[in-house]
């Protein structure tokens, strides 16, 4: 499990260093000049000058590169072109605001879509089952601003007029103070989750309860209830934990959108500022960062998946 495990980090490390790569070669490919676009066509040639000496714009790519890889690894983020302070600085309450709004989504898919797969695949072609894989399946071919254009329709302006459709917390004050503001962001991105955890949670749970062991189990005279609990959902949530990986990690990515429709302040409402600014550093931030949340969830739901699966764990040590 050592070697696995450090082998894993080391391919996670690889990943994380190509990325960065693509990250940086990225923002050099866009168009223009970006200190012209940061201070306007009126700029005097000074303050162009100056302000391409402090993004260190008239250094080799390379040079530059390995100046933001290390700034990276020491915590060093770089300047924001446009306020003028430090990039960490500006996105520490960027992503906490961020982070509450996907720990929040996480909390209701999962346990959602874990629990109506299960009884789904339980009641196997019955109402239940054929309501709940009818529903999923819509929601699973909605893109998640269709959903959030919905909701704010039927909960915000036209139907109940329950939920306010955008956040408005004043500067400087936690997004969390304002709970009603997050009902409808929270409610989105679980719901744009939960039809792929649902899908595969029915799918591997029928598979599991037409296995072998599910089935000696029971002719042991084994309770119906420890069966399920005991024999079929641990089984089950291995393939279901590398589901939930990706969603997670299309979360981490997929909140921009999120973000914007209903102006949430996080950082994906900071990356479309940033890319309206052409403020470079806080865009190479931002995208290293949800690249790097990727990576993690995935190398999380790799071990998870091989905790829960003996015969892959000894596979992978093998």
């Amino acid at each position: 499990m050592s070697r696995m495990i450090l082998r894993r980090l080391l391919v996670s490390l690889g990943i994380l260093l190509v990325v960065s790569l693509l990250v940086f070669f990225a923002t050099l490919l866009l168009p223009g000049d970006p200190a012209q676009a940061i201070l306007g066509q009126q700029a005097t040639e000074e303050r162009l000058a100056a302000l391409r000496e402090q993004m260190n714009l008239n250094d080799p790519w390379w040079q530059r590169y390995l100046t933001w890889l290390g700034g990276i690894f020491t915590g060093n983020l770089g300047i924001s072109a446009a306020t003028g302070g430090p990039v960490s600085a500006l996105l520490g309450e960027r992503i906490s605001a961020s982070l509450v709004l996907l720990l929040l989504a996480a909390l209701i898919a999962i346990p959602v879509g874990i629990i109506v797969g299960t009884y789904s695949a339980l009641r196997r072609d019955r109402g239940f089952d054929r309501a709940a894989t009818g529903i999923s399946l819509v929601l699973a071919s909605l893109p998640e601003f269709v959903i959030g254009v919905v909701l704010i329709a039927l909960l915000s302006t036209t139907v109940f007029k329950l939920l306010p459709s955008v956040t408005m917390a004043p500067p400087g004050e936690a997004v969390w103070n304002y709970p009603l503001q997050l009902v409808l962001p929270t409610l989105t991105l679980a719901l744009v989750v939960i039809p792929y955890i649902i899908r595969m949670m029915r799918a591997t749970m029928l598979e599991v309860l037409d296995s072998g062991y599910v089935e000696m189990a029971r002719l042991k005279g084994v309770p119906e209830r420890q069966v399920i609990t005991r024999h079929a959902i641990p089984h089950a949530l291995g393939p279901v934990a590398q589901v939930i990986a990706i969603q997670l990690a299309w979360m981490a990515g997929g909140v921009v959108v999120i973000e914007f429709l209903f102006r949430y302040p996080g950082i994906g409402q900071a990356l479309v500022d940033a890319v309206t600014n052409r403020d470079v550093q806080v865009v190479q931030a931002i995208s290293i960062i949800i690249a790097a949340a990727y990576v993690v969830v995935n190398l999380l739901a790799d071990l998870v998946g091989m905790a829960t699966n003996p015969k892959l764990r000894t596979e992978s040590a093998a």
